[in-house]
């Protein structure tokens, strides 16, 4: 029996209160490693660094493999009887698409998406959908806006076509899962840059090409989800068709693809936006649509320009979002449904006949001008802010850390990085992660490698303190998240390049520029990930907290954000890696390192071998980042105190239980 004299405090475990008895403990020897790490970098400075050389041996190596393809382009086999048909029937899938917009016109096609959008999810997504294609005539780019979307379609289907089945193999298959995840893991740490020069050099430039890299750049999505969706359904309702004597296929139609039909339609969903996401890029290699317009602005830093073919993308991006969210959760169609979506198409394909097909040029909202003005006047009036920001974070930031990662001991980098990933994850992620690191020395790219850390580490920090703070009242405010929300669908879906150019408006041409987009690039996903992480802490554990006298600020520092750490470092993780992707588009505005070498690589064919190389470079780094954050996720969390209830902890369940 309690005395009467306890206080409430006394029932709360004081290691969730007061950080346990090894909290000193730990940071001593936290402590006492970053000063032996100082005190090695001091002693050590300047001596067994790597420095870049142009000339490396791998880069001779890929620039003579790209010579012999040329050279054996209309005489190798591998052209004569693969890629050559690959190329001719990617492309006639492509133009194929493509007649649809010409034939139907513009009223035409926006009467067969709102069709489409009632059969799919009623009266509300035929709404936007009709609502979505009559904006992109009224932005001026609807001719770019059919041939964006005939180029993400045409990828689309290529990669649900080749995807799914994999998807649904990898499912049911632990051993094939293991296989494929390495090289998805490859295909989305690759920058997007480094895929258009070897497109180029297999299937040349034009919309086969565009296609096929956007197939490479969608398609792990479709796999792993697909491959998630079927490993969860319940293996009772697998063992109790199995038992009534179906056999597997019968198994797959009848169990576990309807089962898994809502994470499947997620996939789908998630391979439009990762297709959408490429677009921009592919329009270097001649991809027609959108990008186009956007790669222009970038170049002649018109904001005007770009700014309309940014928000047409955004926008088909909703559109194609609400129509397949919508398909994965309706019912069966019923007789009304069909009949009311074929009324649509009709009124569109009749208006259609009266119309022109171009969208009218006097209904046309021009965007260019004002959009430069206000810009010009935002630079001419914040120039003092915004020079003062971008030379201190330089010279305070950026400079000092670059200088130290590139002047340290390559053995002294290694040794931190190894440590690092054996204390959050063992000796298999510790070797993984120096090992990918040391990989990037053997390919000639140490010093540009410890250039792009640089930016990704300076990048990161902001983006997990904004998404942190973001997420956590997110979480505490229904209110807050609903406003939130579509300003983080439109940051998702938004392309890097139009990050990019509003930063180069106002900073120029630096590091900083690069620093910055890539923050605001990275915030969305970690404040989606630490929004569920605390909305799934027990609610039984938060009111046992507070029951026990606990202040509100307590209950998130001792409870919540220690609860949510699997989906925190989660959210760290999705930064690193959202921050790596906008290393090669920084290199555009002067970040340096891998981002540059890619860049370079791809518009001039003296580099293509250390552009290959760079990109390599830069899927080591992400390997390495992740295995580390990764690591820390995985480990297991320090058994709760007796004195805490275990009943308490039962409840909503954690971040990956609800996902």
């Amino acid at each position: 029996m309690t005395s009467p004299s306890a206080s409430p405090a006394s029932f709360w475990p004081p290691a969730a209160l007061r950080g346990g008895t090894r909290a000193p403990l730990r940071l001593a020897r936290l402590t006492g490693a970053a000063a032996a790490v100082v005190a090695a970098y001091l002693l050590f400075r300047g001596t067994a660094t790597l420095p870049h050389d142009d000339d490396a041996a791998p880069f001779r190596f890929v620039g003579d493999a790209r010579d012999w393809v040329d050279a054996n382009r209309n005489e190798s086999p591998v052209f004569l009887f693969l890629v050559n048909y690959v190329r001719l029937l990617v492309g006639g899938l492509h133009d194929a698409l493509h007649l649809v917009p010409q034939v139907l016109g513009w009223a035409g096609t926006t009467g067969l998406a709102g069709a489409l959008g009632w059969l799919a999810g009623g009266g509300r997504v035929a709404a936007v959908a009709l609502a979505g294609f009559a904006s992109f005539g009224v932005l001026g780019v609807w001719r770019e806006s059919a041939d964006t979307l005939t180029l993400v379609l045409a990828a689309v289907l290529l990669s649900l076509l080749l995807g799914l089945p994999l998807g649904v193999w990898a499912g049911r298959s632990v051993r094939l899962r293991r296989l494929l995840t390495p090289v998805l893991d490859v295909m989305q740490i690759m920058p997007t840059f480094a895929y258009l020069a070897p497109m180029v050099v297999f299937f040349q430039i034009g919309p086969a090409s565009a296609t096929v890299a956007t197939l490479v750049y969608s398609i792990p999505p479709a796999i792993r989800i697909t491959a998630l969706a079927v490993d969860r359904v319940p293996h009772v309702a697998v063992e109790a068709s199995t038992a009534l004597g179906a056999t597997r296929w019968q198994t797959l139609r009848k169990v576990h693809l309807p089962v898994a039909r809502a994470t499947v339609a997620l996939a789908v969903n998630q391979t439009f936006m990762m297709a959408l996401s490429m677009v921009v890029i592919a329009a270097l290699i001649a991809a027609p649509g959108l990008g186009s317009g956007i790669v222009t602005g970038l170049s002649r830093a018109d904001v005007g320009l770009m700014l309309p073919a940014g928000v047409a993308i955004v926008v088909m991006a909703v559109v194609l979002d609400r129509m397949t969210t919508a398909a994965a959760t309706r019912e069966p169609s019923a007789r009304g449904r069909i009949a009311a979506a074929t009324a649509i198409l009709l009124c569109g394909v009749v208006a259609a006949r009266f119309l022109p097909a171009e969208f009218p040029e006097n209904w046309v909202l021009r965007l260019a001008g004002p959009v430069n003005e206000v810009v010009d006047w935002v630079k001419s009036s914040w120039y003092g802010v915004t020079a003062v920001a971008r030379d201190v974070t330089t010279e305070a930031l950026l400079n000092p850390l670059q200088e130290v990662l590139t002047t340290a001991p390559w053995w002294l980098v290694a040794a931190v990085v190894f440590v690092s990933a054996w204390r959050g994850g063992g000796y298999g992620p510790a070797l993984v992660a120096v090992g990918c690191l040391l990989a990037t020395a053997l390919l000639g790219l140490w010093q540009h490698t410890m250039e792009t850390l640089t930016t990704v580490l300076a990048g990161v920090a902001p983006a997990l303190a904004a998404g942190l703070v973001l997420g956590v009242a997110a979480a505490r405010s229904r209110r807050f998240a609903a406003v939130q929300r579509p300003l983080l669908d439109a940051a998702q879906t938004m392309p890097p390049f139009v990050y990019l150019l509003p930063a180069l408006a106002l900073f120029g041409a630096t590091r900083f520029t690069a620093v910055l987009a890539s923050v605001v690039y990275a915030v969305p996903p970690v404040v989606r990930l630490v929004e569920d992480g605390i909305g799934g802490v027990s609610p039984a554990v938060v009111e046992a907290a507070r029951s026990c006298g606990s202040t509100e600020r307590q209950v998130l520092w001792k409870v919540r954000l220690p609860m949510a750490r699997k989906a925190i470092l989660l959210a760290a993780n999705q930064g690193i890696v959202m921050t790596l992707a906008m290393v090669v588009v920084g290199g555009l505005v002067g970040a340096g390192g891998l981002g540059y070498d890619v860049v370079s690589g791809f518009s001039r064919r003296a580099d293509f071998g250390m552009g290959f190389a760079a990109g390599l470079a830069t899927v080591l780094v992400g390997i390495t980042l992740d295995r580390i954050t990764r690591g820390a996720a995985e480990r297991p969390a320090r058994k709760v105190p007796r004195q805490f209830p275990e009943s308490l902890t039962e409840g909503r369940g954690s971040h990956e239980d609800r996902t």
